[in-house]
């Protein structure tokens, strides 16, 4: 019999396997999950603040800072200012877009071996229930 309860439990179950294995195959790359979590969302959106990557991620704007400077180091990314002298807004470099590339066709392997036997009807349902329980985790 199905409950909520049985979905949080699952989810709960699934979530530290999921970010060890991930972060197996980051590390290829010497990265982890955070870092590639923010290349990610900077390809995807060319630029964001640390204020908006904090609240995106929700975690601490400290924690983002360290990240950020980490990815800064390497050359994935760099830090321009905006209109507000004090607003910094990150966006991927032309290596961040390169390094980029690689460790997607690395986790795209990842994402498809686990979704196998899994039909695309179920993927989208179950992607729907997540940014639903996000909306609502995030509502004041």
């Amino acid at each position: 019999m199905f409950t909520f309860r049985s979905l949080f439990y699952q989810l709960i179950l699934t979530y530290r396997p999921f970010e060890t294995r991930l972060n197996e195959r980051l590390a290829k790359h010497d990265l982890h999950r955070t870092e590639w979590s923010i290349l990610y969302y900077l390809v995807t959106s060319e630029s964001m603040t640390l204020v908006e990557m904090a609240r995106l991620l929700s975690v601490e704007k400290p924690n983002i800072t360290r990240t950020m400077k980490s990815l800064v180091e390497r050359g994935y990314i760099e830090t321009k200012t905006g209109k507000d002298k004090r607003e910094k807004h990150m966006i991927v470099t032309a290596k961040g877009i390169e390094i980029y590339n690689q460790i997607r066709i690395t986790v795209d392997e990842f994402e498809q071996q686990m979704l196998v036997g899994i039909p695309e009807e179920e993927q989208l349902a179950f992607i729907h229930t997540m940014q639903k329980i996000r909306e609502n985790l995030l509502k004041k």
